[in-house]
């Protein structure tokens, strides 16, 4: 690997997506890493992806790029049905991976991939970037400092967005539970990783999912396709600390609340509110009452948390630079900054204990984490 880490996007194209709008910008604002060129679904679309980024490198394939002798880390930004083939093409190739979240269609797909990473014996990162989030730094630290005093319990109330009433055309995916894109795996996915940074690891749920919505509106043909994921997850759980959480997703958008997250100690009260239900994008204000506050004033993150500069917080890619300047910090110090696969596995054991606490009707233990990880 050279100085500066060259990153190849699988799933770059020229104007949509989550690698355009949200790694593209977020590499260009880290230093010590370096775009280097990407691959779409097609040769075509991945030429116009180079164009419109301003790639000189293009590349046909995702083997191509992995194969490539200019790039240290391969990137996968696509639907999850296609994580395990491009992973695995990445580390059959020697290469640095990071996967995008979910990092398997499932337990056991995330299973497979973490043995073959440490196999391989290559750096390997999952995207769950709210753990990079300053904001999410700055919570935990507020709450061990014991600034609200002893915490008595959780709540989050939030939106899925996508899984509502309407659905656009390149998302019908979402509504097919084999693709491994749901609700459950990313909006809430996500922020379940976020509280456990910040509170401490869930260890044992109970669950309620249905599909209330039974079918879905394709936007903006009008076509009516069938729901078959949850548009409503309610989980109930307890963390290490026998701190009670609950939990409710709405699939779509609320005229009430989008998403709202309470901490509430014996010493006062942290409130988080956002525009919709992906902690992970970060755009959330937070506020606290403690000690002799009678009511809730804003908590802004202090600027020492902010690692990255010239990227709005309004912006998908404010987060992903913050992971990206881990990663590239932790390569270089050799030291663990992001998710690895394996953490990723255990995250995907809370999501599997939700669905069979869902399944079943019963209160179902998370296995804790095999190893320390990054909040265990």
């Amino acid at each position: 690997m050279t100085d500066t880490l060259r990153v190849g996007i699988v799933g770059l194209s020229a104007e949509r997506g989550w690698a355009a709008h949200a790694h593209v910008p977020a590499i260009r604002a880290v230093e010590g890493i370096e775009l280097v060129g990407g691959c779409a679904s097609s040769p075509e679309s991945s030429a116009k992806a180079a164009v419109a980024h301003g790639l000189d490198r293009v590349y046909d394939t995702a083997e191509e790029l992995a194969g490539s002798d200019d790039v240290d880390l391969v990137v996968i930004t696509v639907k999850v049905s296609r994580h395990r083939e491009l992973v695995e093409a990445a580390l059959t190739a020697g290469k640095a991976v990071l996967c995008e979240w979910p990092l398997g269609n499932g337990l056991s797909e995330a299973q497979e991939l973490a043995s073959r990473a440490t196999d391989a014996g290559v750096p390997h990162f999952v995207g769950l970037q709210v753990l990079s989030a300053p904001f999410i730094a700055h919570l935990g630290d507020v709450v061990r400092s014991g600034e609200i005093g002893e915490i008595l319990s959780t709540s989050i109330l939030a939106s899925g967005s996508t899984w509502g009433p309407k659905i656009a055309s390149d998302q019908i995916y979402l509504l097919d539970p084999a693709e491994g894109a749901t609700m459950l795996t990313i909006p809430m996915g996500h922020t379940l990783a976020g509280v456990e940074a910040v509170l401490g690891n869930v260890t044992s749920v109970q669950a309620t999912t249905a599909v209330r919505r039974p079918t879905a509106v394709e936007s903006p043909d009008g076509r009516v396709h069938e729901r078959g994921t949850p548009d409503q997850i309610a989980v109930m759980g307890t963390l290490g600390s026998g701190i009670p959480m609950v939990v409710h997703y709405r699939g779509g958008m609320s005229r009430a609340t989008n998403f709202h997250w309470e901490i509430n100690g014996t010493l006062g009260d942290i409130v988080v509110t956002g525009v919709h239900g992906h902690m992970q994008m970060g755009m959330v204000r937070i506020a606290i009452a403690s000690r002799d506050d009678q009511k809730l004033h804003p908590l802004p993150t202090p600027g020492e948390y902010e690692r990255v500069h010239g990227l709005p917080e309004t912006t998908p890619a404010y987060v992903v630079a913050h992971s990206y300047e881990q990663l590239v910090h932790g390569l270089h110090a050799g030291t663990k900054t992001l998710p690895d696969f394996a953490d990723g596995v255990r995250h995907h054991r809370l999501l599997s204990a939700i669905e069979h606490a869902a399944a079943t009707g019963t209160l179902t233990p998370v296995e804790p984490p095999a190893r320390n990880g990054l909040h265990s």
